[in-house]
C-alpha cells in the first residue's frame, strides 16, 4: 500500500483551523498512554488546549514534554481526511495569557455565556504543542 502524500503546509494549517475537535495523547508516568478529545485552537504554527492543572493530560506534560494529537473530519465525512503529529509540549500558567488563549479557543464553539463563564472558571493552564512531525491523508 502507498503512503498517503501529505498536505501542501498550507492546505494542513487551514484544515487545522477549521476542525473543532483535536485528539490528544500524552504519557502517563508509568507508561500508559492517555488519549482525550479536547478543545483546541491552531494559531502561529501552535496548537493551543485549555484546561486544569489538576487534569491527567496536563500532569503528563508537565513530567513527560511530549504530545501526540491527531485531528478528522470524522465518519460522516466525504473522503478520509485527517492530520495528525508530535511535538513538543508545555504548560503555559500566566493567567493572563491562559486567559487570552481560553477566550480565543472559546470563540470557535457554539455556548452559552453560562457556559463559557464555566469553562473559564476551570480553566487554569494552556497546554502548548509546537509540532515537529505531521502526517496527512
Amino acid at each position: 500500500m502507498e503512503e498517503p502524500k501529505p498536505f501542501p503546509k498550507q492546505d494542513r494549517d487551514e484544515f487545522l483551523k477549521k476542525q473543532k475537535l483535536l485528539r490528544l495523547a500524552t504519557t502517563c508516568p508509568d507508561g500508559t498512554p492517555h488519549v482525550v478529545p479536547v478543545w483546541y485552537e491552531y494559531a502561529n504554527g501552535k496548537i493551543n488546549i485549555g484546561t486544569n492543572t489538576g487534569t491527567q493530560k496536563a500532569r503528563n506534560v508537565k513530567s513527560c514534554p511530549r504530545a501526540g494529537f491527531c485531528v478528522d473530519e470524522g465518519v460522516d465525512a466525504p473522503g478520509v481526511t485527517a492530520v495528525a503529529g508530535s511535538g513538543s509540549a508545555n504548560v503555559i500558567l500566566d493567567s493572563n495569557v491562559v486567559r487570552n488563549i481560553e477566550n480565543s479557543i472559546l470563540s470557535r464553539y457554539p455556548m452559552t455565556n453560562t457556559s463559557t463563564g464555566e469553562i473559564l472558571d476551570l480553566t487554569d493552564c494552556i497546554i502548548e504543542i509546537t509540532p515537529d512531525k505531521y502526517y496527512s491523508w
